[in-house]
Formats: C-alpha cells, structure tokens, sequence
C-alpha cells in the first residue's frame, strides 16, 4: 500500500502524549495471558491492568519513531476513508457523510462508551462518534494474530470507520437498541450482523480506494481478507485453545468476516451489504 507523502487528515485526535496513568499490577507471562482474553472474547480488562489508584499522574508517553509513522499512516488511511465515503453517500445515500474523529492514544484513556485501552483493541464509539485506537494493536495484529502488512492495519481503521458509517445511516442505534431487549445469545447474533455489515462496508472502501487513489495491489487485498480470516471468532477461539462455540460469537467466522468483505470490495455497493435481511450470513 502506497501511503508515504500522501494527504493525512485533520480529523485526529492525538492523545498519545498525554499523561492518561500507567498500567500496573501484572506482568510478564500474566499480563500477555490478560491481553489474549481482551482480545479474543471482547471483553474490557481494563481493570485487570491497573493498580488501584493508578491513572492518577504518570508520565507522558514517549513517542518513538514507529508510533510517529503509525499516526501518519493511520491518517492518511482516515483521509482515504473520508473522500471515499463522501462519494459513495452522495452516489448511493443522496446526502453528506460526516466524518468521524479517531482518536490515537498509547495505553489508557477514557471515551463516552467508557475506558480504552490495549486490552479493549480498537473500537467505535457512537455516544461521541470517535474511533479509539492504540496503533500498538498492529503489533499485536501483525506478532500474535497472524496478520501482517499495511494494508491489513488500513482495514482494521476502515472496519471502525464502517461503524461510524452504520451509525450515520441510523443502522448502529437501531441495533443496538434491538440487542439491549434481547438474551445474550440473541444479542451476540445481532452483534455478528453489525460486525459483518462493516467488514462488508470496508471492502467497498477498498474498492474506490483502488480505483480513486492507485495505491493498492492485489497483494493488499490479500492482506486484508487474510486479516479478516485471523480475527474471526471461530480462529481466535482455536487460538485460545478453546473449542468454538458459535452462541458465544460477536463479530463472525473467519469465513464470514472475509466472505462479507470480498462482497464490498466486488459489488461496491452498500445495498449488497445488508446483513441484517439474509438468512445467509
């Protein structure tokens, strides 16, 4: 992926030199076996991290050379996101997209959908419409999921920002509204068919990012439906040495996740994306 020198966007927020606390309490061995419940299951440790009191004081964190690389990446990949989305709504939707604000941070810092941290992976957050993202997740994506390559990095940014693009059409609320009348189970299905509907819409921006900028091959392609395939519940499930159990899924096979995917990236449309009416997830 061609990315270096090219325009970066001024919707981030860059909170990685502010003193947000410190992460203590587990270490080594403990704080790697931590992590890989955060990331797998979906779950918040971020209490799990901390000693009690920390987040108070604590200094700044250091940006090394990669952390400054991975910001410029990461916004040049949002400004993408923008001038894409900002053609396909007036093509396909009939009204302006508004763009969402992703905010970089290293360690810990707080959101309106609650705290954020290496433990919660990258998300979206509709109650303040920002993405949050530790770029130290690419590490993890590339070292210990099996994900590896800029482009695989650029479609973890794109799946958020399909968020901020469900919750501009009004999907995100609605859903979310139908999961919290729900049991658990039926709930983690739902959960399944928002997740699936954002692959599906960062493989159309994949799509008019290849057409309108020339900075992608099939090489990049290949890294992100292979990115899609390493973070499907049922692989990470494996990973963690547990059997699969698919009421417990929140986000999708790995054959979904890159199934819906490759559908965005070949039809480029988001009627094709509609997750929530198929039987055939």
């Amino acid at each position: 992926m061609e990315w270096k020198g090219r325009r970066g966007s001024g919707n981030i927020e860059d909170r990685r030199g502010v003193s947000m606390g410190r992460a203590g309490g587990i270490g080594g061995v403990g704080m790697i076996a931590v992590l890989v419940i955060g990331y797998f299951l979906g779950i918040d440790v971020t209490p799990l991290l901390n000693d009690p009191g920390a987040g108070q004081g604590g200094a700044p964190a250091e940006l090394t050379q990669a952390d400054k690389a991975a910001g410029e990446f990461v916004s040049v990949t949002l400004a993408d996101t923008e001038e894409v989305w900002a053609k396909v709504f007036d093509e396909q939707v009939g009204q302006p997209y508004n763009p969402a604000i992703l905010v970089l941070y290293k360690g810990v810092t707080q959101s309106a959908c609650g705290g954020a941290s290496g433990a919660t992976g990258p998300f979206y957050c509709p109650g303040d419409k920002k993405v949050y993202l530790d770029t130290e997740f690419f590490s993890t994506l590339e070292e210990r999921l099996g994900a590896a390559g800029d482009f695989a990095s650029a479609y973890v940014v794109a799946h958020e920002i399909g968020h901020h693009v469900q919750d501009e059409l009004g999907i995100l609320g609605k859903a979310n509204q139908v999961r919290a009348q729900m049991s658990e189970s039926e709930s983690n299905a739902i959960s399944v068919r928002i997740e699936l509907q954002a692959d599906c819409f960062s493989g159309i921006w994949a799509r008019e990012a290849a057409q309108k900028f020339g900075s992608i091959d099939r090489g990049d392609l290949e890294e992100a439906v292979n990115a899609a395939r390493q973070i499907g519940d049922d692989t990470l499930q494996r990973n963690a040495g547990q059997r699969p159990m698919p009421h417990t899924f929140t986000h999708g096979t790995s054959e979904q996740r890159s199934r819906w995917f490759v559908t965005g990236f070949q039809t480029g449309q988001m009627a094709q994306c509609d997750t929530f009416s198929t039987d055939n997830l």
